[in-house]
C-alpha cells in the first residue's frame, strides 16, 4: 500500500508548492503595480462653479509641508477626457509636485458624470472655462496666485493663448500644440496615409473627400447635408461632432499667440507626430515669441504626439503592461524631468528654460 500512497503525497506537495509559488508571484506583481502607481502627492476632488455649471476637478498638491504652492492648470486635448486622463496625468503631476507645484484638472463637460457636453464648446468657451478655474485657484489660501501657469496638449494649443489674454499667467507648457485647424487636419490625413502605405488612388480619394468636407463647412452645411455628400456613410462622424467641428474649424493660433509674448513658454515637440506638423508649430512659435526671449523649445525624437515612447505606443500590450508596472516609463526619456526643471526655474523667477 505505501508505495502507492507516497507518489500521491508527493504530487500533492508539488501541487501545493506550485500554488504557493503562483500566489507569491501574483502578490508580488500586485504589490509592484500598487507601488508603481502610488505617487508622492495628495489628491482631492474639487468643484468649480462656472457659467451655471459645476466643473468636477482634481487638485493634486505636493507633500512638502508648505502652506502655499504654485499651480499648473491642465487644459485637455481633443476627446472625452476626464480629470486624470485615465490616470495618465499622474506622473506629470508628481513631477510638478517635486518642483513645488500643485496641479489642477477637471472632467470635460459630459464626461464622468459632469453636466453639459464638451462637443458644444468653442475654443473661446474652453478658454473661459479655464480662466474661471484660474480665478477659483487664486482665491484659495493654499495656492500662490503669483505662480499660476498653464499646461496644454494638442487642441489646447488654440486655448492656451486665449486664456492668457483673459487672465495673467506666469508660464505656459505647450505639448504638441497645433497652429491652424484645417492645415493640421490635412497634415494628419496625409501622414496617416503615408504610414499606412496608401496607394495613389486611395490618397487621391481621401483628399477629395477632405476637400468636400471643407466646402461643406465653409457654407455652414448641416450634418444631414454632410451625410448625403458622403454617400450616406458618416464614417464615424456624429451630429454633435459635426457641430463641434463647424464651430472650430477656423481656429488659428497665430494672432492669439501674441498674448504669450514675454511669458516663459516651454514648447515640447515629438519626433514621430502624425497629428501635428511640428515644424510649422515651431516656426510659428519662434516667429511670434522669440523676440521676448522667453521661449524654450524641447524636441523628443523618439516620442509620439502624446509624448509617449514610440516603441511602447506601437504595441497595445506594451502600453498596458507599462501603464500597470512602470507608468512613469511611458513617457519619452527626459520629458518629465524637463517639465520639472522648467517649473523649478520658473519658481526662481528666471526665464524657466531647462
Amino acid at each position: 500500500m505505501c508505495p502507492k500512497i507516497q507518489p500521491r503525497r508527493r504530487g500533492l506537495r508539488i501541487a501545493v508548492w506550485s500554488l504557493v509559488t503562483v500566489l507569491v508571484v501574483a502578490a508580488g506583481l500586485v504589490g509592484a503595480a500598487l507601488w508603481q502607481n502610488s505617487y508622492d502627492m495628495d489628491e482631492q476632488r474639487v468643484s468649480i462653479r462656472h457659467g451655471g455649471h459645476t466643473l468636477n476637478g482634481v487638485l493634486a498638491t505636493p507633500k512638502d509641508g508648505r502652506k502655499r504652492h504654485g499651480l499648473v492648470v491642465y487644459i485637455h486635448g481633443d476627446g472625452a477626457i476626464n480629470a486624470t486622463h485615465d490616470d495618465g496625468y499622474q506622473p506629470m503631476w508628481e513631477a510638478n509636485a517635486k518642483a513645488g507645484y500643485a496641479s489642477l484638472s477637471w472632467d470635460k463637460p459630459g464626461v464622468a458624470g459632469a453636466s453639459g457636453n464638451w462637443l458644444d464648446q468653442s475654443m473661446d468657451d474652453r478658454a473661459n472655462e479655464a480662466a474661471a478655474a484660474v480665478a477659483w485657484a487664486r482665491a484659495r489660501p493654499d495656492i500662490d496666485g503669483d505662480r499660476i501657469g498653464l499646461w496644454g496638449a494638442s487642441q489646447a494649443g488654440w486655448v492656451l493663448p486665449k486664456v492668457a489674454a483673459k487672465t495673467p499667467v506666469n508660464f505656459v507648457i505647450a505639448v504638441s500644440p497645433a497652429i491652424n485647424w484645417l492645415q493640421q487636419g490635412r497634415y494628419n490625413l496625409l501622414a496617416e496615409l503615408r504610414a499606412d502605405g496608401a496607394s495613389a488612388a486611395r490618397t487621391t480619394a481621401a483628399i477629395a473627400k477632405s476637400d468636400t468636407t471643407r466646402r461643406l463647412l465653409e457654407r455652414h452645411a448641416t450634418f444631414e447635408e454632410y451625410v448625403r455628400a458622403m454617400g450616406g456613410d458618416a464614417d464615424g462622424m456624429t451630429a454633435d461632432r459635426w457641430s463641434f467641428v463647424s464651430k472650430n474649424y477656423t481656429a488659428d493660433a497665430r494672432q492669439d499667440l501674441r498674448a504669450l509674448r514675454g511669458v516663459p513658454v516651454l514648447l515640447t515637440l515629438a519626433g514621430h507626430d502624425v497629428n501635428v506638423d511640428t515644424a510649422d508649430t515651431e516656426r510659428t512659435y519662434r516667429t511670434v515669441l522669440d523676440a521676448g526671449g522667453a521661449l524654450t523649445v524641447r524636441h523628443y525624437p523618439d516620442a509620439t504626439h502624446s509624448l509617449l515612447k514610440r516603441s511602447i505606443e506601437q504595441s497595445d500590450l506594451k502600453t498596458t503592461l507599462t501603464a500597470v508596472f512602470a507608468p512613469r516609463s511611458l513617457f519619452a526619456d527626459g520629458f518629465l524631468d524637463g517639465q520639472r526643471q522648467f517649473l523649478t526655474n520658473a519658481g526662481r523667477g528666471g526665464n524657466a528654460a531647462p
